[in-house]
């Protein structure tokens, strides 16, 4: 009776020990503003596309107006071109060029403010920014225009059309750079997954680049385990496991995902007086989507070698 009671003993499948682990996704955007409206709550499932926030944007939609309306003037501009110059037009563009010329030594004193302020760390970086930004804008609004002049009091009409459809280009590349602006005030999910949480409420300040909203979808939950030096060099990415939690039904399979290349001592969360190894090597697996919406991180795990199928008895009858 002891021998069989040791040699069920021995054949005791090894248990290790584990948790589950979130890759999680941190939604923020490029621009920063107040929170207005939150759309999504924690806890509540998202699908791809799926508006989750949206930040103040009346200054976007304004600078999307304005491009809009300089688009259409730089187009006007070109089919003008088309017909040929007048006098008339020339002295246009010579009024417009002084107006830019006095637009760029006011964007160039307020450059140079910006810089003194932010070397005196007065204000923020995207402040000394926008304010490059804007002086780099006038430059080239004095570049286009002296290049329309040039080209205007030449004879060959070849050269005006060229210059007047790259001022529209120009243009029409300010539309599309305001326009991702204001789109960058509403932020939509990439992926689908879970609400875990939410990082800022309405009339909050977000700065550029703060997450807001962060997302769990369920193929980035994966149980982390811990197994003895010995052990490992028999486990495989690819192998199945069986995974078993306190309050779980039935055990669920998972396959392994990646095996840590160099070992370490064992974690506080896994020492137990049951594991006792001081040098373990870290495993990680993966579950099927509809197991990974039902794990949550940090949830205790026992982990233990899927049993290997039975081989099929070699045929023959008596």
């Amino acid at each position: 009776m002891l021998f069989l009671l040791a040699g069920c003993e021995a054949k005791k499948t090894a248990v290790w020990q584990g948790y589950v682990e979130g890759e999680f996704v941190y939604v923020a955007g490029k621009i920063a503003g107040r929170l207005d409206d939150l759309r999504v709550a924690r806890g509540q499932t998202v699908t791809p596309g799926q508006s989750l926030y949206v930040l103040e944007h009346s200054y976007e939609t304004e600078g999307l107006a304005l491009a809009r309306a300089q688009l259409r003037q730089a187009e006007d501009t070109l089919h003008d071109k088309e017909k040929g110059l007048r006098p008339e037009e020339i002295d246009q563009i010579v009024a417009d060029l002084r107006r830019a010329e006095a637009a760029r030594t006011l964007s160039s004193l307020e450059f140079n403010r910006r810089v003194k302020l932010y070397a005196d760390a007065t204000i923020a970086k995207e402040e000394l920014d926008n304010a490059r930004a804007s002086h780099d804008r006038d430059k080239q609004q004095v570049k286009a225009l002296e290049a329309q002049l040039a080209t205007g009091k030449l004879p060959s009409r070849v050269d005006q059309v060229r210059a007047a459809q790259a001022a529209a280009d120009a243009a029409k590349a300010s539309v599309e750079q305001a326009q991702w602006n204001l789109d960058q005030m509403t932020q939509q999910a990439g992926v689908a997954g879970l609400v875990y949480d939410v990082l800022h409420y309405p009339g909050e300040w977000v700065a550029a680049g703060s997450p807001v909203v962060v997302l769990l979808p369920p193929g980035n939950v994966k149980v982390r385990f811990f197994v003895p030096e010995a052990v490992a060099g028999a486990l495989a990415v690819g192998q199945k496991i069986r995974v078993s939690w306190d309050g779980g039904k039935a055990p669920v399979t998972a396959a392994i995902s990646y095996i840590a290349p160099s070992v370490e001592y064992t974690p506080p969360v896994i020492y137990s007086q049951d594991f006792r190894e001081k040098l373990v090597i870290m495993i990680e697996a993966r579950f099927a989507p509809d197991v990974a919406a039902r794990m949550h991180p940090g949830q205790p795990m026992d982990v233990s070698l899927e049993p290997a199928a039975p081989a099929e008895k070699a045929g023959g009858g008596a």
